[in-house]
């Protein structure tokens, strides 16, 4: 017999009270066959996510300095604090939309021992901007249907570097691993910016397996200012730039052409998208253009921005704009 929780949970936290009590009691009353741990690691909150977390005395707290904070480095200190099997890890905006998203998070496992990680579903909240709801939807119903699990590994059939970025495709905001795969075999490399794509990466590289859960889902969507939307298009580009990929040039009339076909295809999903009312479909339809054309724009800067000039890079940044805050 032992003592060691099935899981822990997860939780890396700055300033998250919106969603954090929310999250808590979804993760706390979770179906699943096993004692959970339920970890929180805070970064020098200064709202009131740590009388939230208080409320919960089941709840470890572990606090680091805003300054000692990294993406990858505080989920390596998170995996060394977690006594559980596996650790589920959840970004503070992520809310569990079921009482059986652990169970389903961790079922892949059992599939086969080479699987590794797991990534489960997003679902966009209700009021996010079109763009980035269409977007996220698209992106995880490329994975698999909500009803099975998908296994990525590499192979012979990968041949391009296109192709192995797509299997490799990794978010943390809801996923699991194996926490000694963690801890001793390969651990998130301390990066500024995406250690979750490199991550995903360097597994699938390595030989191992990850999967895709549909029915391990959470809400989130990027609560988001059109000025913190284009910020974060160029911190999620240079940081992919950062880690290895290859992302060319976006050239001007490119951009002309990614703008115009965004547009028109948003368009129609925003007339047919039945969770708008018909005025919210004519104020989309009338703003979500605006959101396009700072998407690109910001792509474009990101693919033009020398990556040695730091004072270029913080001055886009909407992480630098956060820590500065």
């Amino acid at each position: 017999m032992t003592d060691q929780p099935l899981v822990t949970v997860a939780i890396l936290t700055y300033n998250g009270e919106v969603y954090l009590e929310r999250i808590l009691q979804q993760v706390t009353t979770q179906h699943i066959d096993g004692d959970v741990e339920v970890l929180v690691v805070d970064s020098g909150s200064t709202d009131s996510t740590l009388e939230i977390v208080r409320k919960f005395p089941s709840v470890r707290l572990h606090e680091i300095a805003n300054s000692e904070f990294g993406h990858g480095k505080t989920r390596n200190l998170a995996a060394r604090l977690a006594q559980g099997e596996f650790i589920a890890f959840l970004t503070h905006d992520a809310i569990p939309a079921s009482a059986h998203w652990l169970k389903e998070l961790l079922a892949p496992f059992a599939f086969d021992p080479r699987i590794v990680a797991v990534m489960g579903k997003q679902i966009p909240r209700a009021g996010c901007f079109p763009l980035l709801k269409y977007e996220i939807q698209g992106v995880f119903a490329g994975f698999g249907p909500d009803f099975g699990t998908s296994i990525f590994y590499k192979d012979d059939f990968v041949q391009s570097e296109g192709v192995l970025n797509a299997i490799s495709f990794y978010s943390d905001v809801n996923s699991a691993t194996r926490r000694d795969f963690l801890v001793n075999t390969l651990p998130y490399r301390d990066v500024r910016y995406a250690e979750d794509q490199l991550f995903g990466k360097d597994l699938i590289e390595a030989g191992y397996r990850k999967a895709y859960s549909g029915r391990a889902a959470v809400e989130h969507s990027n609560d988001l200012t059109l000025a913190e939307y284009r910020r974060r298009i160029f911190d999620e580009t240079v940081g992919l730039r950062q880690i290895g990929f290859d992302i060319p040039v976006l050239t001007r009339a490119n951009r002309s052409r990614l703008v115009a076909r965004g547009v028109v295809g948003d368009t129609l999903r925003i007339l047919r998208d039945r969770d708008f009312s018909w005025k919210r479909k004519l104020y989309w339809l009338l703003v979500n253009p605006v959101y396009q054309v700072q998407k690109w724009n910001s792509y474009r800067a990101s693919t033009l921005v020398d990556l040695a000039d730091e004072e270029a890079l913080r001055s886009g940044s909407l992480e630098h704009l956060r820590k500065s805050a």
